[in-house]
């Protein structure tokens, strides 16, 4: 290889490993504090409670010399976790602890004891009970979360039964040997329990939860993860792909070159950031499905501008056809360029930029052209959570016509200004809300909303702090996404 090929050889080697290293960059991201996590530590420690109470004993029977029993019907009668911990395991996932806890349960016995028989209740206590169960989160084919492994240890330090019925007393000398095969079998049915709760009933729900779906009959979006979550000892992060598309042709979408989201804060539960592109996105595909368009006939405007444009192309009407003065006016907008948003601390803005033409709609006869202009226009979008839903609000800021055939006409269309902005404030204003008011889901389970939102504008991207509200408890949550 000669000298003065060197160089670009390294050029073609960094290129290619800078864009293999370089993932892609994430329209939308979602970060879950550990104040987050103290939050679902209680909806947690219900699920696991309610899971424990379930369990399942096998019957117990056996002999030992001259003693002879059968044990059945087991029932955990109350389960006090009166150390339960949830917090983040880096790298790795979420962890759920408990400690110094106790189990109180009742179970049916059979008792032969040479020639003496007896059957009744047996109160039992375990005490000293540890859980600690490890859950590894990654995401599946579909880029959706889950938990892709789980990792358990219990053990119950002690355990001890009290029996009642007739020959209670005789038998309570037996009690230490039948606690520890009861102790025994409750060890082994613990940790089954909890990993079939989170590998089946937790992903179950998480399941549900969308990741490409539609908006509305226009467009769809797609949430899918574009890496596995980055979980540390403060928070887990997660990066979304935050793509809106067109439902009638879904592999045309617009390409990521805005600025990736950053979020650096900790003080809320949970933070939800977007890029420039989350909202190019979506813009782009109302675009493409052609829905700012509208026609402003005689019937939708108001007199005062129906009249000014009759003054304005008076001159022109009598040069085409004096026959036509009569004939109702139409206004047709039309956006001619995917809209573009702008975020800057000072807020969000979005551009779009509209041809209008001023048209003639004489009866029985193809509509007569009097006038084209460019419209171009600025909002202001607001941005703000309700529920588990992010909608936009727009305010027209400004407004600008001029003509697309001569400067001379770009001077006579000045008196039409007001008159115009006006009508977009009444007619095409609360057009493009109806819309962005109505929201787009973020992906939050059912039973979870955002409350007490605060929004932060940055330099290419918005931050939105908010805190968890659940509205169900897990336990309602799992059971929903099963149906």
């Amino acid at each position: 290889m000669t000298s003065r090929l060197w160089p670009r050889y390294f050029l073609v080697v960094y290129v290619l490993t800078g864009t293999m290293a370089t993932g892609e960059p994430a329209g939308c991201k979602i970060r879950i504090t550990d104040r987050g996590l103290d939050m679902l530590k209680w909806e947690t420690q219900k699920f696991v409670e309610e899971e424990l109470s379930n369990i399942s004993m096998p019957e117990m029977s056996g002999k030992e010399g001259n003693f002879q029993y059968t044990i059945n019907d087991v029932k955990i009668k109350e389960l006090n976790l009166t150390y339960a911990n949830l917090s983040f395991l880096p790298e790795a996932g979420v962890m759920f602890d408990v400690q110094n806890s106790s189990i109180t349960l009742s179970f049916h016995r059979r008792l032969l004891y040479w020639f003496l028989y007896d059957t009744g209740r047996i109160e039992a206590s375990a005490d000293g009970v540890r859980i600690n169960t490890a859950l590894g989160l990654g995401r599946d084919a579909l880029g959706r979360l889950r938990i892709n492994n789980v990792t358990c240890e219990a053990k119950i330090q002690k355990m001890k039964a009290k029996f009642t019925g007739t020959l209670g007393r005789v038998y309570d000398f037996l009690g230490r040997f039948l606690t520890t095969g009861m102790r025994f079998l409750l060890n082994k049915q613990i940790c089954p329990a909890l990993q079939h709760a989170s590998l089946v009933h937790i992903n179950s729900m998480l399941e549900s939860i969308p990741v490409r779906t539609e908006v509305d009959s226009y467009i769809g979006i797609d949430y899918s993860l574009t890496d596995d979550p980055l979980v540390t000892s403060r928070s887990l992060d997660m990066n979304f792909r935050g793509m809106f598309f067109e439902l009638r042709d879904e592999n045309d979408t617009l390409v990521n070159y805005a600025a990736e989201p950053v979020i650096r804060e900790y003080d809320r539960m949970v933070y939800l950031a977007l890029s420039e592109f989350f909202f190019d996105s979506g813009l782009f595909s109302y675009y493409k499905a052609e829905i700012f368009q509208m026609n402003i006939t005689n019937d939708n405007m108001s007199k005062d501008l129906e009249m000014l444009l009759r003054t304005t192309y008076f001159g022109t009407v009598m040069m085409l056809n004096p026959a036509l003065m009569d004939s109702p006016v139409s206004l047709e907008l039309a956006v001619n360029a995917p809209p573009k948003s702008t975020i800057k601390t000072s807020g969000a803005t979005v551009a779009m930029t509209a041809l209008v033409k001023v048209m003639l709609m004489p009866a029985g006869q193809a509509p007569v052209l009097l006038s084209s202009m460019t419209m171009e226009t600025k909002f202001n979008a607001k941005v703000f959570i309700r529920g588990k839903r992010l909608a936009v609000q727009a305010d027209l800021r400004r407004f600008k016509i001029y003509s697309n055939q001569s400067a001379l006409e770009s001077l006579a269309l000045i008196p039409l200004q007001a008159p115009l902005k006006t009508m977009l404030q009444m007619s095409v204003v609360p057009l493009i809300n109806n819309w962005t008011k109505r929201g787009v889901r973020i992906p939050l389970a059912d039973g979870i909303d955002l409350v007490e939102d605060v929004v932060e504008y940055h330099n290419g991207f918005i931050v939105i702090g908010a805190n968890l509200h659940f509205s169900k408890g897990l336990r309602e949550m799992v059971a929903a996404a099963a149906k």
